[in-house]
């Protein structure tokens, strides 16, 4: 994720919220977490963080690879079941509404049992849900394929709730910031590799089968596979000697009179811009394989083009980098302006072009999309003060337009065709835009209120 220079990016973890880059790229970075509460270890000798910073980081890998297979999960079960679109896109609905339902109840549970038994929960309830992807496939049945989604995504939210604090609390306070920031990229890093893991397990062996049943089972193994994984990492926290974490409550601003937050219209229209952002991503990561299927625009099998969505999100890994020096000169909101501008105008190409300008227009939208995250939710929370905590709540709340805007372009796709549903991301672009440009003018009215 990416940091401005001149603002603090804090991410406060008490509220349960799942602090996601389109949770389908994992956890939001901080640069310093001292609002509302903080997380220190009972010691600091780093080289008792080795072993348990690297258990850490692991996961955030794992869950990035873990929520990008759904984006070749989709084209695989959609062939199996013969889906429409529409219906296709409810695997993204029961993922991403799974973090809207179980995130502030996870929040809860890992108050009560603490952080290391959260992170072997969360690993236990993940590897659940890829347990059950064995006899949704036995009885062919896409409702427990759905179910065994929900049960995954649930997983990782208290994995994600849990884990989150720990990276920031395994050291210093001074180096929280580029903690995150290693376990950032190997998020990102398994957002990239997941694609092309996924296209070779679900389609290497049997892209080719005609039989129903065949095509099922292969989605057994890779997600037993990744159940297996799940709960030797379990087995490895539980006897994983990690530090004592302990929350900090900040007295800070204590006895500032609180204006009530709707009134803050950059965070409402912040959460607008978030739900649009996350939606507008996840939706158009989703429908890439089938898109690329288009005899006008590739023409290619499910198992090549599941390979391409490897540089859709391997772009948004490039993109915080360069992002990261453009904002340290440039002010967030004009970046972010930026960026809108550059994803319609490559979303417009591609629904008006064919072939590889068709193709390569839309997998670049990847490289632009990679700073809006961090930027829309910094710019939302700027000037709230004691409420910088509910306000990040509600932010992450927001998330749940990756379960709303894919189903909404699988109606338009299954209304008119798959290419013109794009306008469907394409018009969440266009409030990001309107975001960027009023979100100042936004925030002088609330400082003045």
């Amino acid at each position: 994720m990416l940091l401005e220079r001149s603002n603090k990016f804090i991410v406060i973890f008490t509220t349960g919220c799942v602090q996601s880059d389109k949770i389908v790229n994992g956890a939001l970075n901080v640069s310093e977490v001292n609002l509302g509460q903080s997380y220190t270890a009972t010691d600091h000798n780093n080289k008792n963080y080795l072993l348990p910073l690297t258990a850490m980081t692991t996961l955030f890998f794992l869950w990035g690879f873990i929520t990008v297979l759904n984006d070749v999960l989709i084209p695989r079960l959609k062939d199996v079941f013969d889906l429409s679109y529409t219906e296709a896109m409810l695997i993204q609905f029961c993922f991403f509404g799974a973090y809207f339902i179980v995130s502030l109840p996870a929040g809860m549970l890992v108050r009560k049992i603490g952080y290391r038994k959260g992170v072997i929960a969360g690993l236990c309830i993940a590897a659940v849900g890829c347990c059950l992807f064995y006899p949704a496939a036995l009885m062919h049945a896409y409702w427990l394929f759905l179910g065994a989604l929900f049960i995954l995504a649930s997983g990782i939210t208290v994995l994600q709730v849990s884990a989150n604090p720990y990276v920031a609390a395994l050291g210093p306070v001074e180096t929280a910031s580029s903690r995150l920031n290693l376990a950032q990229a190997l998020n990102s890093l398994g957002t990239t590799i997941g694609p092309m893991v996924g296209a070779a397990l679900f389609f290497g062996t049997a892209g080719a089968l005609v039989d129903e049943a065949a095509r099922a089972d292969s989605v057994k193994i890779p997600y037993l596979l990744i159940a297996g994984a799940l709960l030797t990492i379990a087995i490895v926290f539980a006897f994983l000697k990690l530090p004592e974490l302990h929350q900090h409550h900040s007295d800070e601003n204590s006895s500032e009179i609180e204006k009530p937050l709707i009134n803050a219209r950059h965070l409402v229209m912040g959460v607008l811009a978030i739900f649009c952002y996350v939606g507008a991503e996840v939706s158009i990561g989703s429908f890439l394989v089938n898109y690329f299927g288009e005899t006008h625009i590739a023409g290619l099998e499910e198992h090549q083009a599941a390979k391409l969505i490897s540089y859709y999100w391997g772009g948004a890994m490039v993109g915080r980098f360069v992002g990261a020096a453009v904002m340290r000169h440039v002010a967030p909101w004009k970046v972010l302006f930026f960026n809108s501008v550059m994803v319609i105008s490559l979303l417009l190409v591609t629904i008006n072009s064919s072939g590889s300008i068709a193709m390569y227009s839309v997998l670049a939208i990847g490289l632009f999309n990679s700073i809006m995250f961090p930027t829309i939710f910094t710019l939302s929370i700027e000037g709230l003060g004691a409420q910088t905590s509910k306000g990040s709540g509600w932010l992450c709340l927001a998330i749940v337009g990756g379960a709303i805007v894919p189903v909404l372009q699988g109606v338009i796709a299954d209304a008119a065709n798959i290419q013109i549903s794009f306008l469907i991301p394409a018009l969440c672009y266009v409030f990001i835009l309107w975001f960027a440009f009023n979100v100042t003018k936004l925030k002088q009215v609330w400082e003045k209120s």
